[in-house]
């Protein structure tokens, strides 16, 4: 007899690494697939990871560090705020995670009973309401708009009918790429903070900004929690090194969840993001390229007239209105995957109710594939949209 799994499992799937899975079986049948699906960025790690984790591996000895990380990288991190914004925050407030996923796991437990009513914005990252489901918080959606770039205000907040308990926040975001500046932080955290409301911050996509600097939360509301990783700007996915930026009364709880279900994050990892944080001149660069980059693909998407597109202020990534098409974004996805041979992400993903009409590209990738991409998409798109004359380009 075989045994059900738990109701609490029963969580909706990541659609993007669907898109992952088939966009592979095209690709070992022989397709050249251009990948716009998955916020991968390009380059690599920076050399003085590598370098560091190379010479971890020759010295040998990578067993467990503390379950908040090892000393040396939260000091550096703490630097980093100093360097970055002139923010000034205590190592011992600082948590080292397997990767941002793991940090939301640990902030979501420490900072929410089961039961708790969290506000997310409409499109947004999706794991935020898939984990807080698996761990029996409700996450309560909140419509954005083109309006008010996609990000939430004070007074649509007021709208939410019943108790609420925490609000989650994402600047640069995902998948729009717009940004809340510190005025809008600010009025945002104070929202917070006169209702009693936990707030928690996304900035894993700080560093890659275009027309406006780097900010956090934390210039505004040093109570505020922060999630941030080594994936986007130091281009370390596969690393899953990430941090929490934690009001104190939470350090402990953090601590005791971490030393549970972790016990630390892997130790080369931590050696290498304590080197990446000195790489800002190698890094630097390759935000020159996401932004060429995006100007080459929202260039090319708005000649053949889908111009409704969210502000992509930073990030890598662009939310296109795909009305004008007559497809929704599931069967759209498909056809472009399937004739078109580009792997882009529905927007369901981030939005269960409006989704259907927008599709997330991201254009992460090496310029070239970004380029071939546009070209393909152009290709595909324009019949569609009735405007055969670009077809050819």
């Amino acid at each position: 007899m075989s045994l059900p799994a738990s109701r609490r499992s029963a969580i909706p799937p990541f659609l993007v690494m669907d898109v992952v899975a088939e966009a592979g079986r095209l690709e070992a049948a022989g397709h050249d697939i251009v990948h716009m699906e998955v916020g991968e960025p390009g380059g690599g790690p920076p050399g003085l990871a590598v370098a560091a984790a190379t010479a971890a591996l020759v010295a040998g000895g990578l067993g467990y560090t503390p379950a908040l990380g090892m000393a040396r990288l939260r000091q550096r991190i703490a630097r980093h705020y100093q360097d970055w914004y002139g923010v000034t925050v205590d190592p011992g407030r600082i948590a080292v995670t397997t990767g941002a996923s793991g940090g939301f796991v640990l902030a979501f437990l420490a900072s929410f009973d089961a039961g708790a009513r969290v506000l997310v914005a409409d499109p947004s990252y999706p794991c935020y309401r898939n984990v807080m489901a698996g761990l029996g918080i409700e996450a309560v959606r909140v419509a954005t708009g083109p309006a008010d770039g996609f990000q939430p205000t004070p007074a649509e907040l007021d709208a939410v009918p019943g108790r609420i308990d925490g609000l989650v926040l994402q600047s640069p975001a995902n998948p729009t790429g717009t940004m809340l500046d510190d005025a809008r932080l600010a009025a945002l955290a104070r929202w917070a903070r006169e209702r009693g409301v936990r707030l928690i911050v996304d900035e894993i996509y700080q560093g890659i900004t275009y027309e406006a600097s780097p900010t956090t939360v934390l210039k505004v509301e040093p109570e505020a929690v922060v999630v941030n990783s080594f994936s986007k700007f130091w281009s370390m996915t596969g690393w899953r090194v990430g941090w929490l930026v934690l009001p104190e009364p939470l350090v402990r709880p953090v601590e005791r969840l971490a030393q549970n279900l972790f016990i630390s994050t892997p130790t080369i990892a931590q050696i290498a993001a304590a080197a990446a944080l000195d790489a800002d001149e190698e890094l630097r660069p390759r935000v020159q390229t996401y932004r060429h980059n995006r100007d080459i693909l929202k260039n090319a998407m708005a000649a053949i007239g889908l111009d409704r597109i969210a502000p992509p202020d930073g990030a890598f990534y662009l939310w296109i209105d795909i009305r004008a098409t007559g497809l929704p974004a599931g069967t759209l996805a498909s056809r472009l995957l399937h004739e078109a041979h580009v792997a882009v992400t529905p927007g369901m993903d981030f939005d269960p109710v409006d989704g259907q009409h927008w599709i997330r590209l991201s254009f992460a990738g090496p310029t070239e594939r970004i380029r071939l991409g546009a070209e393909r998409l152009q290709a595909a798109l324009a019949p569609i949209l009735d405007r055969p004359g670009l077809s050819s380009r």
